[in-house]
Formats: structure tokens, sequence, C-alpha cells
């Protein structure tokens, strides 16, 4: 190898043996400078991250598989849920109904007897209802409350104004919901209020 002098001379020559190979800041060698023993070493480095690469598709693909599959199994969860819900309140009802068809089908009933099966069959209903926390809506008396109460008229009373005076047909709640409003007449505000 020989080196350039700086000024007009010539050139000087160096043995091979005292060429160094570039280093780094750090004294490592330069990355521009590979070995005869790096070459393996990059295939198997190669060759390790291929296989580490392909185990973690194949982890991936099994947790969206297992991820499909969860969602699938939630989906017929809630579907069963929907078609379902009401079994155990079925189940009362049926009974229910088989009182009031077992009193229809008695023969020279008296009307005292009728009467009897029909409070039986209502005390049934009631308890179906308690179960599947079916509450009545109290109104009778009660300051108006659009949400629990359906205005059918507004008339003139003793009562305070916007107190409910008469229950035309009873409401219900299913445990916190409004299952139907309460249709009521509610007291109108008297004359000298309003003036």
């Amino acid at each position: 190898m020989s080196v350039h002098p700086k000024s007009g001379s010539s050139p000087v020559e160096v043995p091979a043996a005292d060429v160094l190979p570039p280093v780094a800041a750090d004294g490592t060698p330069s990355p521009d400078v590979v070995g005869e023993g790096a070459a393996p070493d990059i295939a198997a480095l190669l060759q390790k991250l291929e296989t580490e690469a392909a185990e973690l598709r194949d982890a991936w693909l099994r947790s969206r598989a297992d991820m499909e599959n969860i969602r699938k199994q939630a989906a017929a969860d809630v579907a069963r849920a929907h078609k379902y819900a009401i079994e155990r309140f079925a189940g009362e009802l049926v009974d229910v109904k088989d009182s009031l068809e077992s009193s229809l089908a008695a023969e020279n009933a008296s009307l005292a007897t009728l009467r009897a099966g029909v409070l039986l069959t209502l005390k049934q209903l009631s308890a179906a209802f308690d179960k599947a926390q079916i509450v009545e809506i109290e109104a009778q008396g009660r300051k108006f409350d659009p949400h629990r109460h359906q205005a059918m008229a507004m008339v003139d009373s003793d009562e305070p104004a916007n107190t409910v005076v008469q229950v035309f047909q009873k409401g219900y709640l299913l445990a916190d919901r409004v299952l139907r409003p309460a249709m009521v007449a509610v007291a109108k505000p008297k004359a000298d209020a309003a003036s």
C-alpha cells in the first residue's frame, strides 16, 4: 500500500501488515469491516429472527381466532338471554292461565265460587308480578308525575293543583322502569290562585 505525502515527493510504501482496520471512537471495529466469521453469525441471526417472526405471527393468529370465538360466544349468549329472558315469568303466567281455564270449565258454578276462583287467580298473578319485580304505580292523591302518570283530564277539585284525583287505568313499574304509566285525572289550579 502506498501513501502520498502532502508535498510533491514520491509515494512511500507501507507494508500491509502495518495498516490497521478502521475503528469506531469506542474502540470497536467499524461496521464497514466484516470479518470472515461474521457471515455465519448473520445467517444464524436471520434464521432466529425469522423463527421469532413466525412464532409471533402464529400467536397473533391464535389470539385473533380466540377473540373471534369469544365475540361469537358472547353474541350467542346475548341472543339466548333475549330469547329466554321471560321464561320464568312465562312459567308463572301459565299457572294463572290454568286457574282461569279451570274456573271457566266449572259448570253450574255459583257466583260466589267464581268470585273465589277469580280472587285465587288474582293472588297467583300478584305473586308472579312480585317475582318479576312488577309493581303498581301509586297515583291516587299523589302529586302528578309526568314520568309515571299520563294526564287524561283536568278537573275541578278541592285537592291542591296538580294532584291526581282519579285513576282511570293503573300503571306499573318493572323494577325502576315504567312499564305502563297510570292514566289519571288531575286537579285544576283554583281560580283565585290563577289570578
